[in-house]
Order: structure tokens, then C-alpha cells, then sequence
């Protein structure tokens, strides 16, 4: 049986749960490295990132943006539009775990249901009445809540969430995400935009194919936010 000396054991007590907590770091974390990275749009995203920019050629430009300033386009059918301050939009944001979205909800307008993969997600509520909700994945309960102005609500990460005006003024938040790059699926795109044939969805969904080919016809011509 091998012993080790008083001190080589007190370093072995120390190094080994400091290097097992090296190695679950997140190496992808840009800031541990340098002061930022801003994005190189030019060049393919990875997944901790887009490579950085040469910094002589860095300007303030690329920390900021107004897009949150207005409403952004309006999407049909959902009568909502969306501004997003994302790293597309803000280079600076690349590897900083952070960015934003303005969403307008005109009256009888919703958000619907989607999920963005690679972020939580909080909203801020400026203007308005709205119902915001998420669905366990884990136990199918819904958690709903009515928002007001100056209410925040938060969307864990990759779950199905959703907000609906209840007013009959446009509603109006700022959401916030836990990443540059949070991703987007919305259900509606990805049941009915697909390539898949009707007959197929509809046994999946249990949705009469004639239901199924008009929502095909309704959301296949779509652009889908981003």
C-alpha cells in the first residue's frame, strides 16, 4: 500500500478538487481570456462563439445599437413585432452571455409558444397588460401570470413559453437572455413549416389533415422571426 507524505497528501486534498473544478469550467468563457472578443461576423459561428475581431479594428460601434428604440417588423399571423439586440446586431456582445429583445404585442396579438435552446430568459413588462407562461417539461404544468407595467417574469431555460395581450393598447416588454446567441423555435413554424407531408403530421399530432394543410398554407410562406 503506497503512503504519502504530511504534505503531499494535504496537496493532494487541494490540487484534485481544484483541478476537477478547472476542468468544469467554462473554457468557452471569452472574458477569463481578455478583455472582450467582439465577433467576426464574416466568419462561421462555434460553439463558444464567433472568433474575434482584429482589436485595431474594434470601434464603439460595435457595443451599440438603437433597434430597441422602435417596434420592430410585424409578424403575421401573430400581430406582434420583435426587435432584436442580439450579437448579429451587437458584435460586442460575442461571448459576453448576454442580449435583448423589444417585443410589441398589438391588442389580440400573442407571443406563441417557443423555446430558445441556449438561454433563460427574463421579461421586463414598459407598457400594458399581458399573460406570460411556460410549460414544465418536466411535469406538463403550465406557470401563468398576469403582467403589468414594471412587472418581470422569467423563462428557464429551453421551455416552452408564451404571452398574450389582455389589453386594448399595445402591450409592450423588454426580454433579456443568459446568452449572445439564445436561438429561437417557434411550435407553430416547426409543426407546419416543415417538409414533412401532411398525412405524417397529422398522425403525430393527432390533427385532422385538413386542419394540417391549411396551417401548412397559413405558416409554410412565413418568414420566421429571428
Amino acid at each position: 500500500m503506497v503512503t504519502m507524505a504530511p504534505k503531499a497528501a494535504v496537496l493532494h486534498l487541494v490540487l484534485v478538487p481544484l483541478l476537477s473544478l478547472l476542468l468544469l469550467a467554462p473554457f468557452s468563457s471569452l472574458a477569463l481570456t481578455q478583455d472582450f472578443c467582439v465577433a467576426s461576423l464574416l466568419l462561421p459561428d462555434t460553439p463558444s462563439g464567433y472568433p474575434c475581431k482584429p482589436k485595431l479594428a474594434v470601434t464603439a460601434n460595435d457595443f451599440y445599437t438603437d433597434v430597441l428604440a422602435r417596434p420592430g417588423p410585424v409578424f403575421a399571423p401573430f400581430n406582434t413585432s420583435l426587435a432584436s439586440a442580439n450579437v448579429k446586431q451587437v458584435p460586442g456582445m460575442n461571448g459576453l452571455g448576454i442580449s435583448a429583445t423589444r417585443v410589441d404585442i398589438l391588442p389580440g396579438g400573442v407571443v406563441p409558444l417557443h423555446t430558445h435552446p441556449e438561454a433563460s430568459e427574463f421579461i421586463y413588462v414598459l407598457n400594458g397588460t399581458m399573460l406570460a407562461g411556460f410549460i414544465s417539461a418536466e411535469t406538463n404544468v403550465a406557470y401563468t401570470k398576469t403582467l403589468n407595467k414594471g412587472d418581470l417574469y422569467v423563462f428557464p431555460q429551453g421551455l416552452l413559453h408564451f404571452q398574450i395581450n389582455l389589453g386594448d393598447t399595445t402591450a409592450v416588454a423588454i426580454n433579456a437572455y443568459s446568452s449572445h446567441n439564445p436561438g429561437l423555435q417557434i411550435t407553430d413554424f416547426a409543426l407546419f413549416a416543415n417538409r414533412l407531408p401532411a398525412d405524417v403530421v397529422s398522425k403525430v399530432t393527432f390533427i385532422t389533415r385538413e386542419e394540417v394543410e391549411r396551417l401548412k398554407a397559413l405558416f409554410g410562406q412565413r418568414q420566421v422571426p429571428s
